[in-house]
C-alpha cells in the first residue's frame, strides 16, 4: 500500500527484500549528490535500506551499520557514498573532530542513521526516510515514510515514485 502527496510518500514493506528493493529504487532516484536521513528504532531496517542503495551503485558485499566507526565510505562507479551511523555518538561536537563537513560535498551521497544525534552540526536533509515497525494482523511489518525537505529532495521523491512503479 502506498499513499502520497507532492512532498510525502508512504510505502508498506512486506519483508526484508521489499526494504532492499526500496533502497535500490532510492539509489536510482539519487542522480547527483544528496543527504538522506534514516530514522527509526533499533532493528527497524535503516541499514537494510542502505544496503539497497549501495547495491544499486554496484556494491556486492555485506553492509554493516558503522556503529563504532561512525562512517563507512564507499567508492562505487565513480560515486562517493558515505553511510553514517551516529547511534553511539556521545556529543555532536565529536563530528567536528572527524571532519564531518568534508563528507557533505555537493556530489556525495550521504546516508545518515540516527541524525538527531548530530543535530546542530549536520547539514539539512534533502530527504528523510522514517522506517517503522507496524503490526498488521499481529504480524510485524514495516512502513517507510519518505519526506522531501529541499528542492533536491523533491526531485529525488519524483524519481523514486517512477522507479517504484517500474518495480511493481
Amino acid at each position: 500500500m502506498t499513499s502520497e502527496d507532492s512532498q510525502h510518500f508512504n510505502i508498506d514493506l512486506a519483508n526484508e527484500a521489499a526494504t532492499v528493493a526500496l533502497g535500490e529504487a532510492l539509489g536510482q532516484a539519487i542522480v547527483e549528490g544528496g543527504i538522506v536521513y534514516l530514522d527509526g528504532t533499533l532493528g527497524a531496517g535503516k541499514t537494510t535500506l542502505s544496503r539497497g542503495v549501495l547495491r544499486h551503485f554496484g556494491h556486492q558485499g555485506a553492509v554493516k551499520s558503522p556503529t563504532y566507526t561512525l562512517v563507512e565510505a564507499y567508492e562505487l562507479n565513480g560515486r562517493r557514498i558515505y553511510h553514517f551511523d551516529l547511534y553511539r555518538l556521545g556529543d555532536p561536537e565529536e563530528l567536528e573532530y572527524m571532519g564531518i563537513r568534508d563528507y557533505f560535498t555537493p556530489d556525495a551521497i550521504c546516508l545518515v542513521e540516527w541524525p538527531e544525534r548530530g543535530e546542530g552540526l549536520l547539514p539539512a536533509a534533502d530527504l528523510r526516510v522514517k522506517v517503522e515497525v507496524i503490526h498488521y494482523n499481529s504480524a510485524p511489518r514495516r512502513r517507510a515514510q519518505i519526506t522531501a525537505h529541499t528542492k533536491t529532495g523533491s526531485a529525488m521523491l519524483r524519481r523514486l515514485r517512477i522507479a517504484l512503479k517500474r518495480v511493481d
